[in-house]
């Protein structure tokens, strides 16, 4: 049978952190996510079709050690600034406020507890 070209139906990401619960946990009460699985040694939260799944690895290279490698994902919104106003009176270490970038993204980026960096957009 024939195929059209195949599409990306989701992303999702893999995070080594000390503690997968914990971090699980600051996923789901300061960012807003959802818990979707929790199979020992790995929980699973989502949040529409981002997936974020964390792996206890507590003898990983500490993420503070990764330098720019702390970067893991850009995660888009179709209402950034509804999206930053439900974060931005949490526990949440904000390294930038919304802004427009030149690259036409309006954009803001967090550090986990971990010290993973990611950054929220929205297409301008």
């Amino acid at each position: 049978m024939a195929h059209g070209k195949p599409e990306i139906t989701g992303m999702n990401y893999v995070l080594a952190v000390p503690d997968a619960m914990a971090t699980a946990r600051w996923w789901m009460d300061e960012m807003k996510f959802e818990k979707l699985r929790d199979l020992g040694g790995w929980v699973f939260v989502k949040r529409g079709p981002c997936m974020i799944m964390l792996g206890s690895c507590p003898d990983a290279i500490p993420v503070p050690d990764l330098g720019d490698h702390q970067y893991f994902g850009y995660i888009e919104f179709d209402d950034i600034d509804a999206y930053f106003d439900e974060i931005k009176d949490s526990k949440v270490d904000i390294m930038s406020q919304p802004e427009d970038k030149p690259w036409d993204m309006r954009e803001f980026g967090v550090r986990t507890p971990d010290g993973h960096r990611v950054l929220f957009g929205e297409n301008l």
